[in-house]
């Protein structure tokens, strides 16, 4: 078991009667190492960090997958990647605009949003949501959110000054004028402001600091002169040209930044701040794209990978609860968690029951610190590019498979995550009784599903 860190007079319980408020920050490809609270030297990150500070920082969280739909999906549903609808980032013509947006979510998945209507939440999601596009079964509006604004494919939010953005299911023409990210945060303070009388749950998912890298001309925040560049030439992908990709960067997180204090000193200006619980991420480790450096800035931490990897710096992400009087200040959990158990904690949260088939496990006791915390037995995750990963993690140790979609080519790697963090020795031929145990519970964890196949059936 891993320490329970004690807290004031609130329970889950008792904070469930007063339906306390939820906002879900969702960066985009923001890694562990990009904050302040969690090392960072260089880029300023105040308003996060004193979300930390007031608040509780978790350890050792794990995003749901290595890239951005499965993540997102295993976050909303509670199912790993292993059982969830949507196991990778996979395209789909729609038939109403010939655009590519996401494989989208079935109807019949019981989301988050879904479960905060159980209570009469008004719900919104702002930001990106690549989980279906316009009209289909996937769409924000068809999985609980009753408010929706921003990009709803994630190709399109590759850029930040696009020709348009969704509100609910009418496009909005944009022209290429406005700084997507910009729009995507007044959205979602006026959700906050119309709503600060009612409870709601407000799912916030901006897209920085996702390449492309760019901001507003002339908004470096202070950033323009400070380090070496190497600018970034585009040659390829959709990624646009940069001659300061690491000033960009740092300004494009300092932003965001400053966004997330935005939020909490309008929850106090509408004295909603301690009803008001609110939970900062990312969707998976940091992204090496569009001139992004992130051995420059740290940003993966003392882990190894990046995004698209299964190694911690991938999958391992920020996890920052706050939530004045019930989450003591200052507190750091080193409960293991992981983006399939948002659902059941908002279930526990609220007084719902949690649906069947779910994986995750609710952590309310590790934020409230009341009652006993389980622990999950195992965590497997499951990759669908570059040959096909999987990956499960259990008692410290963590089996990586590789190749997967090429069984004779597969490899397989042991590390000991809690005695080698930066998983930088592989014993796999020291351990293969270890290996052999892991494997076959990795076997185990998934159902099979047409649309996400390892390897072709002929």
């Amino acid at each position: 078991m891993f320490p329970l860190l004690a807290v004031g007079a609130n329970t889950g319980k008792s904070a469930a009667k007063t339906s306390p408020n939820v906002i879900y920050i969702l960066a985009d490809d923001l890694g562990i190492g990009d904050l302040g609270c969690y090392g960072q030297k260089i880029i300023r990150t105040p308003g996060i960090d004193k979300l930390a500070a007031n608040g509780m920082r978790f350890t050792q969280h794990y995003s749901g997958s290595t890239v951005s739909a499965p993540s997102r999906c295993v976050l909303l549903t509670g199912k790993h990647t292993g059982h969830a609808y949507i196991r990778g980032n996979k395209g789909s013509r729609n038939n109403a605009d010939g655009i590519d947006y996401d494989l989208s979510l079935a109807k019949n998945e019981v989301t988050v949003a879904e479960i905060f209507k159980e209570k009469q939440y008004q719900t919104a999601c702002i930001g990106k949501w690549g989980l279906g596009g316009p009209s289909s079964q996937g769409h924000p509006n068809n999985q609980g959110f009753d408010y929706f604004y921003g990009y709803l494919g994630q190709g399109l939010a590759h850029k930040y000054y696009p020709k348009q953005l969704y509100e609910n299911n009418t496009a909005i023409d944009l022209d290429k004028k406005f700084y997507s990210h910009d729009l995507i945060m007044e959205k979602a303070l006026d959700f906050v402001s119309k709503n600060a009388t009612k409870p709601f749950f407000l799912y916030l998912t901006p897209t920085i600091p996702h390449a492309e890298l760019i901001v507003p001309e002339g908004e470096l925040m202070g950033y323009d002169g400070m380090f070496p560049e190497k600018p970034y030439v585009q040659k390829s992908g959709s990624y646009g040209s940069q001659p300061k990709p690491r000033a960009t960067f740092a300004a494009m997180v300092s932003r965001l930044d400053r966004d997330v204090q935005r939020i909490v000193d309008l929850l106090e200006e509408k004295g909603i701040a301690n009803n008001t619980l609110i939970i900062f991420t990312s969707d998976n480790g940091t992204h090496k794209e569009g001139g992004h450096d992130p051995e420059f800035f740290d940003s993966n931490g003392p882990f190894r990978g990046y995004k698209r990897d299964l190694y911690e710096g991938g999958i391992r992400t920020p996890h920052i609860a706050y939530w004045p009087g019930v989450i003591p200040k200052a507190s750091v959990s080193y409960h293991i968690s992981t983006f399939w158990d948002f659902l059941p904690t908002m279930a526990e949260l609220i007084g719902v029951k949690t649906p069947k088939g779910v994986d995750g496990i609710s952590y309310l006791p590790a934020l409230t610190g009341k009652g006993e915390q389980k622990q999950h037995s195992s965590l497997y995750f499951e990759f669908h590019e570059q040959g096909g990963r999987q990956s499960i993690m259990k008692d410290g140790w963590k089996l990586i498979r590789l190749n997967v979609s090429t069984p004779d080519k597969s490899t397989l790697e042991l590390y000991n995550y809690f005695e080698d963090p930066g998983e930088m020795a592989n014993v796999a031929t020291q351990y293969p009784e270890k290996v052999k145990e892991l494997k076959t519970l990795m076997d185990k964890q998934r159902t099979p599903d047409p649309n996400w196949n390892f390897v072709k059936v002929k």
